[in-house]
C-alpha cells in the first residue's frame, strides 16, 4: 500500500512540475514580442482577431483584391455574393471540435488525445454577414496587400485536401447559432500546438507584433492591447 501512494505521490509531483513549468514558460514566451518594427498599414487589409475566451480566430475579408475565399470555401455558395462579409478561420483539435460543441459535452478522453498527439486537427470556418466591431473580444488590425498574400497562404496550407485538390469537407456538424462548418486540416494538436498557438503564427508569418509562442487566448490578446 505504501508503494502504490508513494508512486502516486511521485506522479502528482512530476505532473505538477511539468504544468508549473508550462505556465511558466508561456507566461514569459507570451511577454516577449517578435516583428517589433512592425506598423499598421494605412491604406491596407483590415483583418481582425476575435476570442471566445479560450480559442482565438483570424477573421478577414471574404473578398478583396489579394483572395476570394469563395473558390475554396463550398459554405459560401449557398449565399449571394454580397451576404457574406467577413470570414472566421480557426484550427484546433478535430474531436474537441466536433465532440465537444458545449462545455457540458467536454470528456476526459477528449482532452487527454488532444493534448498528447493522438488526435487530428480540422479547420473551422465561420461566416459573418457583417464586419466585426473591434472590442475587449475583437481586435482590429490594419497589414498590408503583400502581408495579407502571406497571412493567406498561411491560412489555405492549414487545410488538407481531398483527392480533386480542394479543401476537404467535413459532412458532420456545425455550431448552433452560427454560419459555420468545419474542412480537414493538417497537423496534430497538442499542449505545444495549440489552437492560439496556430493563430499567434499565422501573424508571426504575416509579420505582425506578437508573442513568440501563444498557447493560450490570452497570449494571442496580450499584444492587441
Amino acid at each position: 500500500m505504501k508503494r502504490v501512494v508513494s508512486i502516486l505521490y511521485k506522479s502528482f509531483k512530476y505532473v505538477f512540475v511539468f504544468l508549473l513549468l508550462y505556465l511558466v514558460t508561456a507566461f514569459v514566451f507570451t511577454i516577449i514580442p517578435v516583428n517589433n518594427s512592425f506598423t499598421e498599414a494605412k491604406d491596407g487589409v483590415q483583418i481582425f482577431i476575435r476570442s471566445n475566451g479560450v480559442h482565438t480566430d483570424i477573421v478577414v475579408p471574404v473578398k478583396d483584391t489579394v483572395k476570394d475565399w469563395r473558390q475554396e470555401l463550398t459554405g459560401l455558395h449557398k449565399y449571394n455574393e454580397n451576404q457574406i462579409k467577413y470570414v472566421a478561420f480557426g484550427w484546433g483539435d478535430k474531436g474537441f471540435y466536433l465532440h465537444t460543441p458545449t462545455w457540458a459535452d467536454l470528456k476526459v478522453s477528449t482532452v487527454l488525445k488532444a493534448a498528447f498527439w493522438l488526435s487530428t486537427s480540422a479547420m473551422h470556418v465561420t461566416y459573418y454577414p457583417w464586419k466585426p466591431i473591434p472590442d475587449e473580444d475583437t481586435r482590429s488590425i490594419y497589414i498590408s496587400s503583400d502581408q495579407y498574400r502571406m497571412l493567406v497562404n498561411y491560412i489555405t496550407d492549414s487545410f488538407r485536401l481531398n483527392s480533386d485538390g480542394r479543401f476537404e469537407v467535413i459532412n458532420c456538424c456545425q455550431y448552433s447559432g452560427l454560419d459555420n462548418e468545419f474542412y480537414e486540416g493538417k497537423g496534430v494538436y497538442s499542449l505545444l500546438k495549440t489552437c492560439n498557438t496556430w493563430t499567434n503564427k499565422g501573424l508571426k508569418e504575416a509579420g505582425v507584433n506578437t508573442a513568440v509562442w501563444a498557447p493560450f487566448e490570452w497570449s494571442v490578446m496580450y499584444h492587441r492591447d
